[in-house]
């Protein structure tokens, strides 16, 4: 049996033996889950319905979809935050406490800084942390997680001084912290933390839990840390999306194709300020899990977040994982009419989707939105005179690694074994979790997929966030198929030509045996070894385990709500390469900024103008960077290395029209922004459509923030980055008429005209940027923006967290 992995007394993560060889686990014990203490994650349901029985009073008495009453039950003293009157979706400012935070341990590591920083003993709110992104996927789940007198080092060892500091801080200050193995963070917050009716902030598929009936709100680092010290966090009023269901999924249909046909129907920005509200009877088919993975891919949308009404499913999801408590907490809620939207409730649009229609689709690549239908795949493929020919086939993520994905996955494995097929490409597997781990290897899932060829990963991101050790195709055209939730270039493998392909995990593993994207298994055949046509059955799977689900390795698992522990100490090397103490960002005003123009921004450079999509994976990439995401130095060396230049169309390619004797004039972008830092010369980005899209990572801003950037003009942002642009003391400012963006370039200098008004109270304010070009030429381009009051503050302050800690500091002097 694999030996357990403890935290010795000098905090190393290691193996309990003595020898190097690595076997199988052993099989878990097959018992049901013991039900759990939920005092802490239940929602407190009375509070809630008093203080939105408040906020009803304020508004009037109209009918209210399922996601504002969650919204609006958590509103900060509502008598004083709605003073003004009412709330007007898209407009209004809300002032929210949420319930509970969680961090994976990538993000976890700059937000712990930022709030080690604001001087507090303990968090506001539970909060966890969770090793899932810094595992990387290579030649399976055992040698992958490693222990440290094995060779190769696999990722414990590799990342054991940020897993050190992440524990050591989670003692500090009473968070529950999930070992490297325990699994994905959203698939334990289903499992462990989710309830109905609850509001929550993590990173970018934190909706994930909306499977659970909750609003799950992806956020930055810095957004987690108005949670944890108790600050209210804001959020504009969303609109609400209303999607209603009908019908039922029959045979190879399944909700990922129902999320894969919305992203097709909406894009990459139809979601951008609202929330995606699922009601109709067709969600009433759907079990937990599936409404996990549609609720999860919410934010390739860019939608706030995606959420669904309590529903039979969900009370079993929850009784099955031991949380039996809240359960009956939730009907008593439900009965109340907490739990669903209002009879005549309005919705901003409604979509209709008649799920007995639906057809399985393939979406890609490159972007999540090009959805195209299963059985036109084929003829796409040979339309865009691609190969017909599948490199690696990769199920799991966050997005569909439940025990009904896998059930579903092994029932095509027993199809194919019996014809004695194997799959004809590498097929990885990512259980969600150490309980799915543990629960599909007693129930001889596991076996079922090795039997046929695949390879089970960690319990991990793995390749779904480019920690993916992939040693072929490196610089090759090829396409893979996956089910996981993004394909932007280069994000899976670091290859920017591999072709990804989204699909459910019963689509992905039949077509690993054929080995062809043209393959369609509902009407194609395989030809056996025996030289006998076979075609795949629909498959079969179960939404929960006939004997419970089990716990498996329980050393991986935390301690429930612990106490903090104050007097430990957080180290962090002074030479560590991995982390680094996060120095407060300048004011771009005052006396001390050097700033001549008052409350104007100073003169700025224009650095770049960005072509096309720029996704965070473009401004910050993942895969081999994430080990440095506790370090801003050192991460900030790729910022935009994966960008296109406007002006020549050449990626991470940057010119400095300003440089001196010695300079090139061109550089890599990092390099051209660290010449502006060292000059003192502010700068601002031009840069396109939905900039930021995609996941949630605050170091997309931090890092442009710490090269001196103070201002980015866009056509347009996605919500998340657009808040951590704010909340890092940068200025987002979107173009009045887009086609000014072609306007401007590399070297022109732009200021500010307006700001000033802005900052000193009046709301109205009108703002532009006077562009000086490299020719002389000059002219005024109109500006919108989006700062609220609050967010003015931020700006004035050089962060949020300048703003947070100014005020802990006046709350204790």
């Amino acid at each position: 049996m694999r030996q357990p992995i403890t935290i010795c007394p000098r905090g190393l993560v290691r193996s309990l033996s003595s020898h190097s060889s690595v076997q199988r686990r052993a099989l878990a014990t097959a018992t049901s889950l013991l039900e759990k203490d939920c005092t802490s994650i239940t929602p407190p349901y009375s509070k809630l319905l008093d203080n939105l029985a408040i906020v009803r009073k304020v508004i009037g008495q109209r009918p209210l979809t399922l996601a504002e009453k969650i919204l609006y039950s958590h509103i900060h003293e509502p008598e004083w935050t709605l003073a003004n009157g009412g709330i007007q979706r898209g407009e209004t400012y809300l002032q929210l406490s949420p319930e509970r935070v969680a961090m994976q341990d990538a993000s976890a590591q700059m937000a712990l800084l930022q709030f080690m920083s604001a001087g507090m003993s303990r968090c506001a709110v539970p909060a966890s942390i969770h090793c899932d992104h810094l595992i990387q996927a290579s030649e399976g789940a055992d040698k992958d997680l490693q222990c440290e007198i094995c060779e190769p080092k696999r990722s414990i060892v590799t990342n054991q001084e940020v897993f050190d500091f992440l524990e050591s801080a989670a003692r500090k200050y009473g968070i529950e912290f999930w070992k490297p193995g325990s699994g994905i963070i959203h698939q334990i917050v289903l499992e462990n933390y989710a309830a109905p009716g609850m509001l929550m902030l993590a990173d970018s598929h934190t909706p994930n839990a909306g499977g659970l009936g909750m609003l799950a709100i992806g956020v930055g680092g810095a957004d987690a840390v108005d949670a944890l010290t108790g600050t209210p966090w804001e959020l504009k009023a969303p609109k609400i999306v209303g999607i209603h269901l009908t019908g039922e999924m029959n045979g190879w249909t399944t909700p990922k194709d129902l999320i894969l046909n919305v992203a097709g129907r909406l894009t990459v920005r139809g979601g951008t300020g609202a929330i995606l509200e699922y009601f109709g009877p067709g969600v009433l088919n759907q079990s937990c899990t599936g409404l996990a993975t549609v609720a999860n891919m919410g934010a390739e949308v860019g939608a706030t977040t995606s959420t669904f009404p309590y529903t039979p499913g969900m009370r079993a999801y929850l009784q099955a994982t031991g949380r039996a408590p809240v359960a009956r907490a939730a009907d008593h809620a439900a009965s109340q009419g907490y739990l669903a939207a209002d009879e005549g409730a309005d919705y901003d649009e409604v979509i209709q989707i008649d799920l007995s229609r639906l057809e399985p689709t393939i979406n890609g690549p490159f972007t999540p939105d090009l959805a195209t239908p299963l059985s036109k795949f084929g003829t796409f493929v040979k339309e865009q005179g691609w190969k017909d020919e599948l490199s690696a086939a990769l199920i799991g993520s966050c997005t569909n690694s439940s025990y009904e994905d896998m059930s579903s996955v092994a029932h095509l494995a027993h199809q194919a074994k019996k014809a004695g097929l194997k799959t004809k490409v590498p097929f990885l597997a990512t259980p969600g979790s150490e309980q799915i781990r543990a629960t599909i290897e007693r129930d001889q899932i596991t076996s079922s997929l090795e039997d046929i060829g695949a390879t089970v990963l960690a319990n991990a991101c793995g390749p779904c966030i480019g920690q993916w050790k992939r040693e072929d195709k490196q610089g090759e055209e090829n396409a893979i198929l996956t089910s996981f939730n993004r394909n932007f270039k280069s994000r899976n493998d670091g290859n920017r030509l591999t072709m990804n392909f989204l699909a459910s995990p019963t689509i992905v593993t039949a077509m690993a045996f054929s080995g062809k994207l043209s393959f369609n298994p509902m009407v194609d055949s395989i030809t056996t070894p025996s030289g006998e046509p076979f075609r795949f059955s629909p498959p079969q799977g179960q939404d929960l385990p006939a004997a419970g689900f089990t716990a498996g390795e329980t050393q991986y698992y935390p301690k429930p709500v612990p106490e903090p522990q104050p007097e430990m100490n957080v180290v962090i090397r002074p030479d560590s390469q991995r982390l680094e103490i996060l120095a407060p960002f300048p004011s771009h005003f005052g006396e001390s900024s050097g700033n001549e123009r008052g409350l104007e921004l100073p003169p700025l450079k224009v650095l770049m103008r960005v072509r096309g999509k720029c996704t965070t994976d473009h401004i910050s990439a993942a895969g081999p960077w994430l080990k440095y995401k506790g370090h801003l130095t050192n991460i900030s060396e790729n910022l935009l290395i994966t960008a296109v230049n406007d002006e020549g169309g050449e990626v991470n390619v940057a010119f400095d029209h300003d440089r001196t004797s010695g300079e090139s004039e061109t550089d890599t972008i990092p390099n051209v922004a660290k010449r502006f830092k060292a000059r003192k010369q502010p700068w601002a980005l031009v840069v396109d459509d939905n900039y930021g899209e995609g996941s949630a990572r605050e170091h997309a801003a931090l890092q442009p923030r710490f090269y001196g950037c103070a201002a980015i003009v866009a056509r347009s942002f996605a919500r998340i980055h657009e808040t951590n642009l704010k909340k890092q003391g940068i200025l987002p400012f979107w173009f009045v008429d887009k086609v000014d963006y072609t306007r401007i370039g590399a070297g022109d200098t732009v200021e500010t005209v307006g700001l000033a008004d802005l900052l000193e109270g009046k709301t109205d304010a009108i703002i532009s940027l006077r562009v000086t070009r490299r020719d002389g030429e000059a002219f005024e381009v109109p500006v919108r923006h989006t700062m609220s009051t609050d967010q003015l503050k931020w700006l004035r302050a050089g962060s949020a967290l300048n703003h947070i800690r100014a005020q802990l500091t006046a709350g204790t002097s």
